[in-house]
């Protein structure tokens, strides 16, 4: 890599003794280790400072944020690091090094904030058209040289910023979408696994597509040969299209997105399964509670529900929520089935999730086995250091 320019930021000191973590390679510093002076907080959230301990030793280079929980994101750790476009662009030629031996065709997560060396930023790949989620005020204020970045390194055509998530909030940031270069002229093709589907990157859910769940995409078609599923929240078909061109019987999907569906629809027929395939716009509880009732069953049921641990305070009930799902999905499942269970929480830790879901199975009266455990695919790096950030978990279970 080469070396990063430098210029000279305003100093933020930490306390005594809250150095330690920072010097051992964590990239998060709390609100409460930071010396608040009255100069800290009259800096505006999202500027570029360097750390240094109680005695005024450089650290790093860092963003920070003086109304936020998490007051500086370690950018490098050499101080003074000059944060402009070409520091954007040296990150996202190492990260696009990465991803293009993990990958034969641009559909990816570029980068995956703090694992990438760009704290508070994601950035989804779409062939030529990126979408980038800057999700704190030291990365939206970067947004013209992420997308100029984006054009030299990436070959970048359009480039959309998706300023739509929760995340925004905490930081003080306003909601917002909009393209910053180009545009684009309705869904985009994805290309996933040699099958493709349609993403809509102005509207869809989070950048228009969920990359992170592309092997277990691959891994549940590989088991679907004759059989019949259920994909429960399937968004744009991303279990259920596969699973039909490797094979499936018939293929149920289910969502409550009319627009989502629609997309999937348009996946069916665009990889000549729309005769597998079939899509119905209902809520899944209700849906699973009538399909209870009617005794209807298939041989593969799937559930990747949005996240039902938004924060901490939501564990229990959020917990409660995946057990109870469990227990429909189980309900529906044929004997000698297969159950994919997916939890986005990163608040609810894989065991308490696994917990959940072995309640559920014994709520009823269903015994199995666990066959796989696995999260996110490998364009989601996490920081060694942030095992928290490994939000995306699933279990794949054999049941009697």
């Amino acid at each position: 890599m080469a070396a990063e320019t430098s210029t000279r930021h305003p100093r933020l000191k930490l306390k005594p003794g809250a150095h330690k973590r920072l010097k051992a390679g964590h990239p998060w510093v709390y609100s409460n280790e930071v010396d608040m002076d009255p100069g800290a907080k009259a800096l505006p959230p999202g500027s570029v400072v360097t750390l240094t301990d109680a005695g005024g030793q450089q650290l790093a280079t860092a963003h920070f944020n003086p109304r936020t929980l998490i007051s500086a994101r370690v950018l490098s750790h050499d101080a003074d690091t000059a944060v402009d476009e070409a520091f954007i662009a040296q990150r996202l030629r190492a990260a696009l090094g990465l991803r293009t031996r993990l990958f034969d065709r641009p559909y990816y997560r570029l980068v995956h904030a703090e694992a990438d060396g760009l704290p508070g930023l994601i950035i989804d790949r779409f062939a030529d058209a990126c979408v980038i989620q800057p999700n704190t005020a030291g990365m939206n204020a970067l947004t013209a040289e992420i997308a100029a970045a984006l054009r030299e390194v990436a070959g970048a055509r359009t480039v959309i910023m998706r300023g739509d998530s929760a995340a925004r909030t905490l930081e003080g940031l306003d909601q917002e979408v909009r393209c910053i270069v180009g545009g684009v002229d309705g869904p985009v093709a994805v290309e996933e696994n040699g099958v493709t589907f349609f993403a809509d990157l102005m509207a869809g859910q989070k950048t228009g597509w969920f990359f992170d769940q592309r092997d277990n995409h691959a891994f549940m078609a590989g088991l679907s040969s004759g059989m019949t599923e259920l994909d429960l929240f399937t968004h744009t078909g991303g279990f259920a299209v596969p699973a039909a061109r490797a094979g499936a019987k018939a293929v149920l999907g289910v969502d409550r997105s009319e627009a989502s569906l629609a997309l999937a629809i348009k996946a069916a027929e665009a990889n000549g399964v729309a005769r597998t395939c079939a899509f119905e716009r209902a809520e899944v509880f209700p849906f699973l509670e009538a399909a209870l009732t009617a005794k209807s069953a298939w041989d593969m049921v799937i559930a990747d529900p949005p996240a039902f641990v938004k924060s901490k305070k939501d564990l229990k009930a959020g917990l409660q929520g995946y057990r109870k799902l469990a227990r429909l999905c189980a309900g529906v499942t044929a004997p000698g089935g297969l159950l994919f269970m997916a939890s986005c929480s990163h608040n609810a830790p894989l065991d308490e999730f696994t917990a959940a879901v072995a309640r559920g199975l014994a709520d009823a009266g269903r015994e199995g086995r666990i066959i796989r455990t696995a999260g996110a695919a490998p364009d989601h790096p996490v920081h060694p250091l942030l095992p928290e950030s490994a939000y995306l978990k699933a279990v794949v279970l054999a049941l009697d």
